[in-house]
């Protein structure tokens, strides 16, 4: 079995993560002075999304350079140390590849705008004459993932399309020198020592031949219909069976993982299983993020269907879950109470598979109030002022302290990268790490039991117990069973059938009935010896 099969991956943020020189935004060597926290939790990997030379106008997804690093996060010399950081504590690293578009201040999209029409350089991007009698009209009537048109106007008339932000042009994947510059991207990086890749839009990087027209089904559901012509195109897969070529027989530097298991995780934004699963053949990406799973309501029966979709679509890797990450409203706020966020993560960590987690997820942190006057998310201004956007998933994590910035940085409150709520002293890491009733133990505690008491086929569906129409789950895999109350009312899970003793819950228990919301880990293994259990495998 690969590590990247059953891996506890945490998602790090870091601009929002720890701060080290007291600008109020987070960098490079705060993180690498923090990892600790993310193996003392008991993850496995570290994603940390982009830290290139970025001007922001996307949270650092519109790319100007993607082989540097960002002069307020730090040099190559800190992503070195926070490399091999990461391996001294046992974790893998993995790193945002973004193939579909770049920054506007990119130096191939100068080139282009310099260049004019017709030439080599604006080859490498999507630019079009516009319709109408004077090419006034966009060249067809693709939507923006951030609201209005995909298309925007230059100087000499000509259109260029962004599925994104204007300030995020997309690639032309047709044109070989962005083919070729991008596998020299993939290699610098496995030289740098990272192992592994989350392949940010990985569903859009090729569009339809002629860019046809969408219809009027985008307005209804851009993100689902696989049939836009800029989603899900068949091109993509000879290329990912490129990458994944390259990624299996390029050496790797001391202390990365060696040729064949580093790892490429789809950010593919596909709804069908059976779709899904063709972006992780044997050949191709190892994993795709589990959308569904993410986005699923706190309903048995809807969870039931995700959950027995995901298992048993075909194709090569283990299924991921995740509750939340830096595009999603973090689950407390979006499952309606901390109670029900807590059981949703001991089902997650309880499923076969890997499980990602998102920075402050194991805090139990809610989604913050940004004020409007700080928002960054282009989402805000695109939209009218309608659409929040993500910002509030964003917020800088509270470390120690009963006041902003809560150990993040030593700057000023009001001049960290996003502002901090002014109730977060419970949250920080220092109030919840000696709390045994905290969401940080509860995460320890489950992580812990999970890698003593692996699944013994990550890929291989759970084994149920209650019906798809019950107001509860009860599932075992492996040694581990897992109750979660979705109901109404308590729930007594001995008279479900499941064997086992109970070893860790989301919230209080009588230790008969389990209230609405809550969920409970069972082990059908012998019981541990007394002063084990009692540091260990209490129920709480």
């Amino acid at each position: 079995m690969s590590w990247w099969q059953d891996t506890v991956c945490y998602e790090l943020y870091p601009r929002a993560f720890a701060d080290s020189d007291g600008d109020g935004i987070g960098d490079l060597a705060g993180a690498t002075a923090r990892l600790a926290h993310i193996a003392e939790l008991g993850a496995d990997a570290v994603w940390i999304t982009p830290f290139y030379p970025s001007p922001l106008a996307d949270g650092g997804y519109d790319i100007a350079d993607h082989t540097g690093v960002a002069a307020d996060l730090g040099t190559g010399a800190d992503f070195d140390r926070l490399t091999a950081r990461a391996h001294a504590l046992g974790l893998k690293l993995m790193v945002d590849l973004v193939p579909n578009h770049t920054s506007d201040r990119h130096p191939w999209f100068r080139a282009a705008l310099t260049a004019g029409p017709g030439s080599p350089e604006r080859g490498r991007y999507l630019f079009r004459p516009g319709r109408g009698a004077h090419g006034e009209l966009p060249p067809n009537d693709w939507q923006s993932a951030f609201g209005g048109p995909a298309w925007t106007r230059v100087a000499d008339g000509e259109w260029y399309c962004h599925l994104h932000a204007p300030e995020q042009p997309d690639l032309d994947w047709r044109d070989p020198g962005v083919r070729s510059a991008f596998t020299d991207i993939l290699r610098y990086w496995l030289d740098r020592g990272v192992d592994g890749f989350r392949v940010d839009v990985a569903h859009a990087l090729f569009k339809a031949e002629g860019l046809p027209d969408a219809g009027p089904g985008q307005h209804r559901d851009p993100l689902r219909n696989h049939l836009m012509p800029y989603y899900d195109q068949e091109e993509l897969h000879p290329l990912y069976r490129t990458w994944r070529t390259l990624l299996d027989t390029h050496p790797a530097p001391p202390g990365a993982v060696p040729p064949g298991e580093r790892v490429m995780v789809a950010e593919a934004a596909v709804f069908d299983p059976g779709r899904l699963a063709r972006y992780i053949r044997p050949d191709e990406m190892h994993q795709a993020f589990n959308f569904a799973f993410l986005e699923a309501a706190w309903d048995p029966v809807e969870l039931r269907r995700v959950i027995d979709a995901s298992l048993s679509a075909p194709g090569g890797g283990s299924v991921t879950w995740l509750l939340s990450s830096h595009d999603a409203v973090r689950p407390v706020t979006r499952l309606g109470s901390t109670a029900r966020a807590r059981a949703a993560a001991l089902l997650m960590l309880a499923l076969p598979g890997s499980a990602y987690l998102y920075q402050g997820e194991e805090l139990g942190l809610p989604q913050a109030t940004v004020p409007d006057d700080r928002i960054r998310d282009p989402l805000w201004e695109r939209s009218g002022h309608t659409d929040r956007g993500r910002d509030g998933s964003r917020v800088p994590l509270p470390w120690s302290g009963d006041r902003a910035p809560y150990g993040f940085t030593s700057a000023a409150p009001g001049d960290t990268w996003l502002p901090q709520p002014d109730d977060w002293a419970r949250h920080t890491v220092a109030a919840q790490d000696h709390d045994p009733d905290s969401t940080l133990a509860l995460y320890r505690d489950a992580l812990r039991l999970r890698r003593v008491h692996p699944a013994p086929d990550p890929t291989a569906p759970p084994h149920w117990y209650s019906a798809p129409d019950d107001p509860h789950l009860a599932f075992r895999r492996g040694a581990l069973a897992c109750v979660v109350n979705l109901g109404t009312e308590p729930l007594r899970p001995a008279a479900l059938g499941v064997p086992g003793r109970p070893v860790l819950a989301s919230g209080p228990t009588d230790g008969h009935d389990l209230p609405p919301d809550t969920a409970l880990w069972l082990l059908d293994t012998p019981a541990p010896q007394q002063h084990e259990r009692d540091t260990h495998d209490r129920p709480r």
